[in-house]
């Protein structure tokens, strides 16, 4: 059954304001709030959601919160609205010609996909073409103020289930750390994250890290390289997993074609929307290199939408789609995000996204909305 002809007939962008359980740090900063953009999408008596994953500062990408609302304002949104569409994948060629500003685009295509969903009375994962009833989880760790609280971080995670482990690094907190943890955790499926924060001046040092058996190091270089993680990749055996280097499927081909990774991180945000985020699953699929969902620490609404994506076939790595609680005492959605003991989440059976966002709570949260009709 195929849904047709829906009108968009309003749309509320929110900014919300929510504070993390605990400070999240990286090479390039520490988190402790996050400002949100919620993007709610009524077509003809039903409602889909997206969340917009740009950051408060331009450090990951140069998209921010205040980018993305000036962008989804002036350009996108009051555009949008009255539109018609027969399916979600038409809206990238909506906005072909405003460059970049992948995070504002693909929070309003998130929603469109939840709306279909719901019209067709199908789980959004299952309009995506997921193959997965379930997905596994590993948890992303950031830089803590000493190596013990590091390690309580780690077994605390891997008591409650997680099926990999991801730990930030940058200078000054690499080698030593992670010989650390692998003499007290020998056997853990364990990663680490670099956010660009090496060069390839760094590569001795990098190189002393294949000694611990890690799963892979994500994105060392620098954010928009493929060919220096190239001449890396041949020099250590770690694989490497790009991240923020595969801004869409063209990246994905290219990096495969250098052989300048042997695994990527796919964030439906960073690439622009689901329908790009499938194509890379796609492109990276072809060359045999596996992908997994990584995390920006989204809310309920942004984490609906990973759980979804990581449904298709070629996520066959544990992403860092987690529990709800492991970021917020309250999410915006219900029932809450939980992960099994064994380390999965279900896939929700019901149609759109799974999850209720919670309407009363966010109105509770939000700092600034915006209309259109």
């Amino acid at each position: 059954m195929a849904a047709s002809g829906m009108t968009i007939d309003q749309i509320v962008l929110r900014e919300i304001r929510l504070p993390l359980v605990d400070y999240f740090e990286t090479s390039f900063g520490r988190t402790q709030d996050r400002h949100v953009l919620l993007v709610e999408i009524a077509c003809q008596g039903q409602t889909g959601w997206g969340e917009c994953v740009a950051g408060e500062g331009p450090f990951y990408s140069s998209e921010t919160a205040d980018t993305a609302w000036s962008i989804l304002t002036r350009f996108i949104l009051p555009t949008t609205v009255k539109r018609s569409f027969d399916h979600p994948s038409e809206f990238p060629s909506w906005f072909e010609r405003i460059r970049g500003h992948r995070m504002a685009k693909a929070c309003v295509e998130a929603a469109l996909w939840d709306l279909q969903a719901q019209r067709m009375n199908l789980p959004v994962w299952r309009l995506l073409g997921g193959t997965r009833e379930k997905i596994p989880c590993g948890v992303s760790i950031g830089i803590q103020e000493d190596p013990q609280t590091l390690l309580k971080k780690i077994k605390r995670e891997l008591e409650a289930g997680y099926r990999k482990v991801k730990m930030k690094i940058k200078p000054g907190w690499d080698v030593q750390i992670v010989a650390l943890v692998r003499e007290q955790l020998p056997d853990i499926p364990l990663m680490v994250d670099a956010n660009s924060a090496y060069t390839l001046e760094d590569t001795e040092r990098l190189r002393e890290l294949d000694q611990f058996k890690l799963l892979m190091i994500e994105q060392p270089l620098i954010y928009d390289d493929l060919a220096d993680h190239a001449r890396l990749q041949a020099q250590i055996e770690t694989p490497i997993c790009l991240d923020e280097s595969i801004r869409h499927s063209r990246d994905a081909d290219h990096a495969c074609q250098l052989s300048a990774c042997q695994i990527i991180n796919v964030k439906m945000g960073r690439v622009g929307g689901h329908t790009e985020a499938k194509r890379v699953h796609d492109v990276a699929q072809q060359y045999g290199v596996p992908v997994w969902c990584g995390g920006m620490l989204e809310t309920g609404i942004g984490r609906a939408h990973n759980i979804a994506l990581s449904t298709l076939e070629n996520f066959t790595l544990p992403g860092d789609v987690s529990a709800s609680r492991r970021y917020y005492e309250r999410d915006t959605i219900r029932p809450e995000v939980v992960v099994t003991s064994d380390g999965y989440i279900q896939a929700p059976q019901s149609s759109g996204l799974g999850y209720e966002a919670d309407r009363d709570w966010i109105e509770q949260l939000t700092i600034r909305t915006e209309r259109f009709q």
